[in-house]
């Protein structure tokens, strides 16, 4: 092993780290650069809780080799890639792509150290791609304050709560939060990305000083977008605890509703502060498979 390696045992795999020390994140706040080797370690830190996420899914990289200021996306499993890391084929616009499907620590810390640091994951399982297992909604902010932000996350989950529909809370890491609802997989996309779309517009009706559905940015002025259009075969949404491609390592962090406050920033939880986070409380995700509901029209009429 060279002096600028590090070797890691997963399971029957031996995943070689190279160029550990090589920064990936730029100093921030007075805190030193990160390194690969932290980034590594991070996800093999955080794997028994991500990997639940990950499992039956889709997932995309976005990959930051030469740093965080230089990434790209990648869908198809690259050709160099081992033959143990396992794929999953899936047809999109007359093609098929090969996405990866991360099983095991030892993809995770392989992808880990070809420096794919933001993890992205389908709305659907690979067993049935056309019936998604997740509602999303992404509350962009077009302006700096936060506190609408909030505010409209609230606002969704009052109407999901009318509807009689479980909804969890996730910062993104970056500037908004997602609110997603566990769903049975009896609907199809299309059914999904109308149902979204009648409450945000419905909402966005009731609160049109606020909220927006209107998208392009120079309409929605200072509302809060509420974005449903991730709901739609082949879209991704970043992962649970995936960390972000901006300085500081953000997290996407699942949060409890009771976090929904003032202290709530989308970049709170990073790299350096998660596992305080995790050994004060469970994940909040951990059993948002077993609330899955259907999607049914007439909940529309309870709002």
């Amino acid at each position: 092993m060279g002096a600028d390696e590090r070797r890691i045992r997963a399971g029957r795999h031996t995943i070689t780290v190279k160029r550990p020390d090589k920064p990936l994140f730029p100093s921030h706040r007075g805190n030193a650069a990160i390194t690969k080797g932290r980034v590594v370690d991070y996800y093999r830190r955080i794997a028994d809780t991500l990997l639940p996420h990950l499992e039956g899914r889709p997932v995309s990289l976005q990959r930051c080799p030469d740093g965080i200021d230089d990434c790209f996306f990648q869908k198809n499993v690259p050709d160099h890639f081992p033959e143990w890391i396992a794929r999953a084929s899936l047809p999109a616009e007359g093609k098929t792509v090969d996405y990866l499907a991360v099983q095991d620590l030892a993809t995770l810390l392989y992808i880990a150290d070809q420096a794919a640091i933001a993890l992205h994951v389908g709305l659907s399982r690979v067993d049935r791609p056309g019936h998604p297992d997740r509602l999303i909604f992404d509350l962009d902010p077009s302006s700096d304050d936060f506190g609408q932000v909030r505010w409209a996350a609230g606002i969704l989950r009052r109407a999901f709560d009318t509807m009689e529909m479980p909804s969890f809370l996730m910062s993104t890491g970056s500037r908004g939060l997602h609110v997603l609802v566990p769903l049975d997989r009896s609907a199809n996309f299309d059914e999904a990305r109308d149902f979204a779309r009648q409450l945000a517009e419905e909402l966005a009706a009731r609160h049109p000083d606020r909220l927006t559905v209107e998208q392009r940015k120079k309409a929605r002025k200072d509302r809060v977008f509420l974005d449903y259009l991730r709901n739609a075969y082949g879209q991704t949404t970043i992962a649970p605890y995936s960390l972000r491609t901006l300085a500081g390592a953000p997290v996407a962090a699942p949060l409890e509703w009771d976090e929904l406050d003032h202290r709530l920033r989308p970049d709170r939880w990073t790299l350096g502060n998660l596992f305080r986070r995790l050994a004060q409380r469970e994940d909040p995700f951990r059993a948002i498979g077993q609330r899955a509901v259907a999607i049914h029209p007439e909940r529309m009429d309870r709002l």
